[in-house]
């Protein structure tokens, strides 16, 4: 794994860069970002769309937010239906940030699906992909994931 089970998010190793609406482009250690409202942050990055491509990118009109969320295939698309048809939920960001790490040989980075906040102003970090997509490279940055997530609360 690229981050060991005891790492500190703590530590300047682990960053999340997003965009903020008033500063822009920002970069900061995880630990200072843990009461962040990432649903309300513009994406990390852009949505591509391309003639021919397999994937089915686009934008979903939240009834929770009270405007248009990103999506990059069907089944993120139909999980953000959910979600948003969820009385529990209250906020939902697509591509919220970026998580920053370094492993033992280079930085590595990985931008979640999506942040939702629930009514009691608890949060879930979101990565959505089927069980059969997920290839070993991808269950260790989801893993990561999990693992700082966990660990910031």
């Amino acid at each position: 794994m690229a981050v060991p089970a005891g790492v500190d998010p703590r530590l300047p190793c682990v960053e999340l860069s997003y965009v903020d609406g008033v500063h822009g482009r920002r970069r900061r250690p995880l630990r200072d970002c843990v009461t962040g409202r990432f649903e309300d942050v513009a994406p990390v990055r852009t949505f591509r769309w391309s003639r021919g491509e397999r994937h089915f990118p686009g934008w979903y009109w939240a009834a929770t937010t009270g405007r248009h969320v990103g999506f990059e295939s069907w089944l993120e698309r139909d999980r953000l239906l959910m979600m948003d048809f969820d009385p529990k939920v209250v906020g939902i960001g697509s591509r919220p940030f970026w998580l920053h790490w370094h492993d033992s040989e280079r930085e590595r980075r990985h931008a979640p699906d999506y942040f939702v906040r629930r009514v009691d102003g608890s949060a879930v970090v979101v990565d959505v992909r089927a069980d059969e997509r997920i290839e070993p490279k991808d269950a260790e940055v989801f893993e990561v994931t999990r693992l700082l997530c966990a660990q910031a609360g």
